[in-house]
């Protein structure tokens, strides 16, 4: 965690919270370089005083004060060290367990932390803190253990000082402001916050490859002999807004936003924003599309606690338009909220108020009007038990750079860059004759999407079918988009298959194998559809044992069909035959109402005229219920294909069934 650090960088003594403590001649130098945040040297300070304090209330001040001021240039293990002997030496102060706690975190000793933050709630019942903290190290560890597919790569561009925030300086996304500390910035001196020199901002670009090239210093009408933080381009790229920490040895002086826009090749004079009075500190610019508002950092009187988060509308000149606007409390936390980002749809930001993994972690909440979502933590690999902060994302995709503390990096805080890898989806299966099981060979295999795509295969020589994703980035089948693949050949019926990539988040090979049914003189038994005895109309039961014949000539559009009903042998020839048409006719009237155009059936009702069982066959079985089975496969309704080339009529929504006709033995 490089909080303060951070915060120097972008805000000189930005955002930082300072206690007031009673002064003691022992500690009067170290005193005074901790009340204006000369943390590093306040340390060193402090390490004398300690060895000439007999007092052990005072000394546990000290203990508390070296706590904070490591923890200001992230120093989490000697910060830890600190605040555990303030903590034994009974520093009053509550605040010294739960940063003992926050420290812990930050180290990933989760189970440390989680001891803290409960003997934290002991002391202070009513402060949610408590409770938070041991919620947080509980969904770290899960996040970390179920990492977001988001690849995170260290950018090599990174000193071995502070390198952060970084913001897309071009339209393509290939060129990066970010502000460092490292050596050859445009002020001279040492920042007595962190030890190093004070900030400026660079320029990193990107080749065709790849590759960066050698971080240099941008335009010196924006770096100056002070602190230049964490910036903003608009959409067009021809005007930055950035933070700026006026360099004062005697006083502390808040930070300030700027705006320069271009002027020719270079950049025009920097002008203040003028958003507070000068006793409080504004930075982190955000933008939004039409340079119409702009999102800041501050500790401006009117917030909820720490850092907030807030807006101002700009007129065409940069200037505010009305007062500065609290984000309100579904941003904004009793601690810090900074590092705004905007695009389009969303509000990127760090908090260390909200549940997160330790630090500062990256969040996003969706805008909605005037208001937001509730904010997302960007779970690990994004946000890790150091700070995250800082983010600047791609408007179209989720790729993106951030700033972190963690473990692995090059120096303090380091830039990195991630990407979110599109789910790789393929198809594939096998195109089989139902009734052989042979491999159908050259058989078309269509793929349709609900986004409007289509695409077309053969089914090679062994029946197979392909849709794959190609190294040249091709890909037949997408993320969020439904899919219908369906089968043709010429004298089969088609098939067809639907399944979906909505809502799968990992890479997924589907497989859909397609069974085409040859088109042959034989009739194709239906599903049984049983009726009751001396009865016709069509159970709703049994309504469904029609849906693949629908699918079937909605597939095949060009099909004719003759669809026959058989009755059983028992009964009255001629009774049998009606009853045959009747039930054949509310077949017809069913599929008429799914939409299926009537002179595309012919209806037959063939009575007992074509028993599969002959009366002789039945009687030789041995028991009563074989001859009721042998019975029922009489009674059946099939349907055979008459022609290929049928042609809707001109008039879609004429769809009458036709005449029944009935088949008497001279017939056959």
């Amino acid at each position: 965690m490089r909080i303060s650090k951070l915060l120097c960088v972008l805000a000189a003594a930005f955002f930082i919270s300072v206690h007031s403590f009673a002064q003691s001649p022992k500690t009067k130098k170290a005193d005074a370089a901790y009340n204006n945040w000369q943390w590093s040297e306040a340390i060193e300070l402090y390490k004398k005083a300690l060895t000439k304090i007999d007092n052990k209330t005072l000394k546990a001040e000290v203990l508390f004060k070296m706590g904070e001021s490591y923890k200001h240039i992230n120093d989490m293990k000697n910060a830890e060290g600190s605040y555990t002997k303030a903590v034994k030496a009974k520093y009053p102060d509550p605040r010294a367990q739960l940063y003992l706690a926050d420290c812990q975190k930050a180290q990933e000793k989760y189970t440390d932390a989680m001891t803290s933050y409960e003997a934290y709630k002991k002391l202070v019942p009513s402060d949610p803190r408590g409770e938070d903290g041991v919620k947080s190290c509980t969904i770290a560890q899960k996040w970390k253990d179920s990492p977001t597919r988001h690849e995170v790569t260290i950018c090599p561009f990174n000193s071995k000082v502070l390198d952060f925030a970084p913001s897309y300086a071009d339209k393509k996304y290939n060129t990066i402001w970010f502000s460092s500390m490292r050596e050859g910035a445009a002020g001279s001196g040492t920042d007595g916050t962190t030890g190093q020199s004070f900030s400026d901002i660079y320029e990193v670009k990107r080749d065709k490859k790849g590759a960066w090239n050698t971080p240099a210093p941008v335009d010196k009408i924006i770096n100056t002999g002070e602190g230049e933080g964490s910036m903003v381009f608009n959409k067009k790229k021809d005007a930055v807004y950035f933070t700026r920490c006026p360099k004062e040895t005697k006083k502390t002086l808040g930070c300030m936003i700027m705006v320069s826009t271009k002027k020719g090749n270079g950049w025009g004079p920097a002008e203040e924003i003028v958003l507070c009075a000068d006793s409080f500190t504004v930075g982190h610019p955000a933008i939004n599309a039409d340079q119409t508002i702009l999102y800041f950092a501050s500790d401006m009187p009117g917030g909820l606690g720490g850092k907030d988060l807030w807006k101002v509308k700009l007129d065409k000149q940069h200037k505010p338009v009305g007062d500065p606007i609290n984000l309100g409390p579904m941003i904004n936390t009793a601690n810090d909220e900074m590092f705004p980002y905007v695009t389009e749809s969303a509000l990127y930001f760090a908090s260390n108020g909200l549940i997160g993994m330790g630090g500062l972690d990256n969040f996003k909440a969706a805008i909605s009007g005037d208001g937001f979502s509730v904010p997302e933590n960007l779970k690990f690999p994004i946000n890790s038990a150091a700070d995250d902060f800082g983010i600047c994302i791609e408007s179209k995709n989720e790729n993106g750079f951030f700033t972190s503390s963690r473990a692995g990096g090059k120096g303090m805080d380091d830039i990195y860059e991630f990407r979110l890898p599109p789910v790789l989806f393929s198809l594939a299966g096998v195109v089989k004759d139902v009734d052989s099981g042979e491999p159908v060979i050259g058989a078309t295999v269509k793929l349709i999407g609900s986004d409007g795509s289509s695409v077309e295969s053969k089914s090679d020589a062994t029946g197979n079918y392909r849709f794959d994703f190609t190294p040249d980035g091709k890909r037949y089948v997408n993320a969020n988009v439904s899919y219908t693949v369906s089968g043709a050949m010429e004298k089969y019926l088609s098939d067809t298959k639907d399944f979906t990539t909505v809502g799968i988040e990992t890479q997924t090979d589907f497989a859909k194998d397609l069974a085409l049914k040859s088109i042959k003189k034989d009739p194709i038994r239906l599903p049984d559809i049983l009726y009751d005895l001396a009865a016709w109309d069509l159970k709703p039961q049994y309504q469904d044992s029609l849906a693949g014949l629908v699918k079937t000539l909605n597939q095949n559009p060009n099909l004719v069909i003759e669809l026959g009903s058989h009755t059983d042998t028992r009964g009255d020839g001629k009774s049998n035959e009606i009853l045959a048409q009747k039930r054949a006719q509310s077949v017809v009237d069913y599929l008429v109402s799914k939409g299926i155009a009537g002179d595309r059936m012919v209806a037959k009702g063939y009575g007992e005229n074509r028993p599969i069982n002959t009366d002789k066959q039945i009687a030789a079985l041995a028991t009563e219920e074989e001859k009721e089975a042998a019975h029922q496969k009489n009674r059946r309704s099939e349907f055979k294909v008459l022609r290929e080339d049928y042609i809707p009529k001109e008039d879609p929504n004429s769809k009458l069934a036709p005449k029944i006709q009935n088949v008497d033995e001279e017939d056959e």
